[in-house]
């Protein structure tokens, strides 16, 4: 058998509530051993050792505790007695989590979160069927080199796509216009598809050395916004990212505004919309003084932008990533 790692943060698989119910719990109360004991099948899957991060609530996830998480993978994937890593995570900010450690371990070996809508506590909790799922794909050979993986509801999803759409349903998390990469039977894996985008090994990002992240805020774009936010968000953060209307899109004044602030600031314009494509606007951006976050939503542009800016100022080649990645 495989020999797989969970690594475990918290979130709603390790919450409690009152007996029986899905709503109204605390999430990071239950350590990863409790977890582990309700599924008993999972020793069927993998020799399992566990490592506790954390046990936060997702909202509580952080910069310094995602580049804690990636370091743990790094040295997991240096054990050569390690063959894939689990990762349980809260929903509210798994997909950030997700889509940081897709652009930045440095690792063939399968990484994959999970985690759970319902509280351990709950009827019918979901959390230890994506957990004994999540384990399954781990220790499977086709999860090798596949990226960073997520499965939900016997679903698979890339880090770089996935993308929180409910906040109830267990079935919380959308394939949208990406599509899935395949979906599991128990603990059979049936991939459909690849990530075509760099990733883990192959991302420009994975063999650096990260200690801290520049600060990237992201400005809301809603009707009669002030212009004091833009001043605000230019004295105080390295880089903005705008969730704007439609394609990107904001009122005259933003843009008059952002034209004389991307002078020197690096802006990445992205959309509220759930759904779509942000390209370069002749009308919105006629100069080109902005960055189109192409397929990224706004909390992923933010992360994407951070890391860019690690490495250079140059609009032109941090357009390149956003295009490509």
């Amino acid at each position: 058998m495989k020999n797989i790692v969970i690594i475990a943060t918290g979130g709603t698989i390790a919450g409690s509530g009152e007996a029986g119910k899905s709503a109204d719990y605390a999430a990071g109360k239950f350590k990863v051993s409790d977890i582990l004991a309700s599924v008993p099948a999972i020793q069927n899957l993998a020799h399992i050792q566990t490592i506790q991060l954390c046990n936060v609530d997702s909202n509580d996830m952080n910069e310094s505790r995602w580049i804690e998480l990636r370091n743990l993978i790094h040295q997991c994937d240096k054990d050569p007695q390690v063959d894939g890593v689990v990762v349980t995570h809260g929903t509210d900010t798994l997909e950030e989590t997700a889509f940081f450690l897709n652009l930045t371990i440095h690792t063939h070996m399968p990484v994959v979160l999970t985690g759970s809508m319902r509280p351990a506590t709950a009827a019918s909790a979901d959390g230890p069927m994506n957990l004994y799922q999540a384990v399954a794909l781990a220790a499977s050979d086709q999860a090798k080199g596949a990226g960073v993986l997520a499965v939900f509801s016997d679903t698979i999803y890339s880090g770089r796509d996935i993308r929180k759409s409910n906040s109830y349903k267990t079935d919380a998390f959308e394939i949208g216009h990406f599509g899935s990469l395949g979906y599991m039977r128990d603990d059979q894996v049936y991939f459909l598809s690849q990530s075509q985008r760099p990733h883990t090994l192959t991302s420009p990002f994975s063999d650096m050395e990260i200690q801290k992240l520049p600060k990237v805020g992201i400005v809301y774009w809603h009707c009669d916004a002030d212009l004091k936010i833009l001043d605000f968000m230019a004295r105080e953060y390295e880089g903005i990212v705008t969730a704007g209307s439609g394609s990107g899109n904001y009122g005259s004044a933003w843009k008059e505004h952002f034209h004389k602030l991307a002078k020197e600031h690096v802006i990445v314009r992205s959309s509220r919309v759930a759904q779509g494509i942000v390209f370069d606007s002749s009308f919105f951006d006629p100069e080109r003084d902005t960055i189109p976050a192409f397929t990224f939503s706004p909390h992923k542009a933010r992360i994407l932008l951070m890391l860019a800016l690690m490495k250079t100022n140059d609009k032109q080649q941090i357009r390149t990533w956003f295009e490509t990645l």
